[in-house]
């Protein structure tokens, strides 16, 4: 199948949608609270497929299933502005095919700006200059060889304290539960042998899509299920310190978005700060289909309060 590639002219528009159109009142899902959301769209035929996204105050980037690029600035009044298209500078294979841009996951090193992208049909990380200005390196890690197709790195995050950890979309190591995890020490790139394997259990009926770190260090799962034709996603918490090497973990779920509440192939999330507030961002695939939609949605981290006991 041939890759569609987004033009020079970045037409984008942004239209709001609701949490939940049956409630325009309701704010809370779980431990998030709703701060509003958008549906991109655009005229070009190649807009959409949205697997990952990266925030930098309000800059956003979002990186395509088909190594497209999508650059803008969001206002607090949601409008999109100052917005750029573009395509990754190289990657596994020809490029002329969208199976060898299968760029499935993505992290930036905040202080460097180095870009990191997850190939999921090669099993590969390839680096990129800050502003993918250029592919710098890449590897196919020995651990990954194995994964198969469609099973590659889906979900990604760089570790505060160095170091990377990716998660496989289905596949569990041979004789292992849950799904294949990887914590490399360093920059894979640099040092794909050095780390350890570990298993993520995701929620029943669930698959990992994305992750990111919280600001606490605490990492986030976006899992993704699809049933009865209808997507929906749990958010999981994991205590890093339970990823130990030959580790089964599990996280505790925070948050799940399904039918009435606004649901799609969510395949993206970011944390930010705002003041003392963790900010999250969620970025949906809509595998270039009119009956799904290209959503950028916003909450705050607020976990409800334990109940206390009532005294009689």
């Amino acid at each position: 199948m041939h890759r569609p590639v987004l033009g020079k002219r970045a037409d984008m528009r942004a239209t709001p949608v609701m949490l939940d159109r049956d409630d325009s009142r309701r704010r809370r899902v779980g431990d998030l609270v709703w701060l509003g959301g958008i549906k991109l769209s655009s005229h070009d035929p190649a807009f959409g497929g949205y697997s990952s996204l990266s925030i930098a105050g309000d800059h956003f980037t979002l990186l395509s299933d088909g190594g497209n690029i999508v650059r803008f600035v969001l206002g607090s009044d949601w409008k999109v502005r100052a917005a750029e298209f573009g395509d990754l500078p190289g990657g596994p294979g020809t490029g002329w095919s969208k199976r060898s841009r299968d760029s499935e996951s993505m992290s930036v090193d905040p202080k460097t700006g180095a870009i990191w992208v997850g190939f999921e049909n090669a099993n590969a990380f390839w680096r990129y200059a800050p502003g993918f200005a250029r592919a710098e390196a890449r590897v196919s890690p020995p651990a990954m060889h194995d994964w198969g197709e469609n099973a590659g790195p889906e979900a990604m995050t760089l570790l505060p304290g160095g170091g990377m950890a990716t998660i496989g979309e289905q596949r569990p190591w041979p004789g292992k539960p849950g799904r294949a995890g990887i914590v490399f020490y360093g920059d894979p790139v640099l040092h794909p042998r050095s780390g350890f394997r570990f298993n993520y259990l995701p929620p029943q009926g669930y698959d990992p899509s994305d992750m990111t770190v919280l600001p606490d260090g605490r990492w986030l799962i976006l899992n993704r299920g699809f049933r009865w034709a209808r997507f929906s996603s749990v958010l999981s918490v994991v205590d890093p310190a339970q990823v130990r090497p030959g580790a089964t973990v599990r996280g505790r779920d925070i948050a799940t978005l399904a039918a009435p509440l606004i649901h799609d192939n969510f395949e993206g999330v970011a944390a930010t700060r705002e003041g003392r507030a963790t900010i999250l961002w969620l970025v949906s695939d809509d595998n270039q289909l009119p009956v799904q939609r290209s959503l950028l949605l916003k909450f705050r981290l607020d976990p409800v309060p334990p109940q206390r006991n009532r005294a009689k």
